[in-house]
């Protein structure tokens, strides 16, 4: 296949470019190459271009860390929609969303897929996604994977949980949290079994909730992070109680996959200590001393 992989450069696309490489032809240009948000470049390039599926996973980020949180909306809207228009150019749309698409006011324990629309998201990251989820329920030619607490190497390891826990860990640091709260935490590699399958076969839905099967809170991935390190180190948590759960149910996506496995949270995170460990050079230990 000849695959378009959108926001190349990020979290997600950056590990799905290397996972698909070689058994795909991957084209992953960089922002400077292509720019998603000018209707003429997207069209331009499918036009020179043979692709047979796209997987779309840039968007502009609107979480704690992003260096510009105006025109979320607008950008994410116009980078879809300037893919889509062009839906007779490629077989297949891939579009990589989260759990946001439900409204975070009314989240409870294990959202199905058809608790969206339950209530329209008020926060523009989450109404961008409940959008573009709304237009695919009428294409034909395109599927959303709902990923929630996503991670692996090459995330934001300032504001992501797992990874700045391993990397305070690595600097001697306490681990520190807001407050405690329980997750559906899917290791990004294996995500990528799930991609393989929709983008050889046929989606009995236009939505999936990509999850694992179990929730976990964050105090016991601290003290799981604390065991792996083997240091005796401090973990703070900022707030009392249970914040809400963030968890999808992922029954839709098992009766499409019986024979789909997920990595066990403690290896997941054990492979992922040892990559920030050989690679804590690209660590920047400042970058932990504040919690954003």
């Amino acid at each position: 296949m000849n695959i378009l992989v959108t926001g190349g450069s990020g979290f997600i696309g950056r590990n799905v470019t290397e996972a698909l490489s070689g058994k795909h032809t991957i084209f992953s240009p960089r922002h400077s190459e292509l720019e998603l948000q000018d209707e003429a470049q997207v069209k331009d390039y499918f036009q020179s271009h043979d692709i047979d599926v796209v997987i779309h996973t840039a968007l502009k980020p609107g979480h704690r860390n992003a260096a510009d949180l105006s025109s979320q909306l607008y950008s994410n809207m116009r980078m879809f929609f300037n893919i889509a228009r062009n839906k007779q150019r490629y077989q297949k749309m891939i579009f990589v969303g989260s759990g946001a698409v439900y409204d975070m006011r009314a989240y409870r324990p294990k959202m199905k897929e058809d608790y969206f629309d339950t209530g329209v998201p008020s926060d523009e990251h989450g109404f961008s996604k409940y959008l573009i989820a709304k237009y695919i329920e009428a294409m034909d030619n395109s599927v959303e994977l709902r990923v929630f607490g996503i991670f692996g190497k090459y995330e934001d390891y300032a504001i992501r949980f797992i990874s700045n826990a391993i990397c305070k860990t690595l600097f001697d640091l306490p681990i520190t949290m807001r407050q405690n709260r329980r997750f559906d935490y899917l290791y990004i590699d294996d995500l990528m079994p799930v991609l393989e399958h929709f983008i050889i076969g046929k989606s009995q839905h236009q939505s999936y909730n990509v999850t694992p099967d179990a929730s976990i809170d964050l105090y016991s991935i601290a003290e799981m992070v604390r065991a792996i390190s083997g240091k005796d180190l401090r973990i703070i948590v900022g707030m009392d109680g249970l914040g809400p759960e963030y968890s999808g149910d992922n029954s839709r996506l098992r009766q499409d996959m019986p024979g789909l496995r997920f990595t066990p949270l403690e290896h997941a995170i054990k492979r992922l200590y040892t990559w920030y460990a050989e690679n804590i050079h690209l660590v920047d230990r400042t970058k932990l001393l504040v919690d954003k």
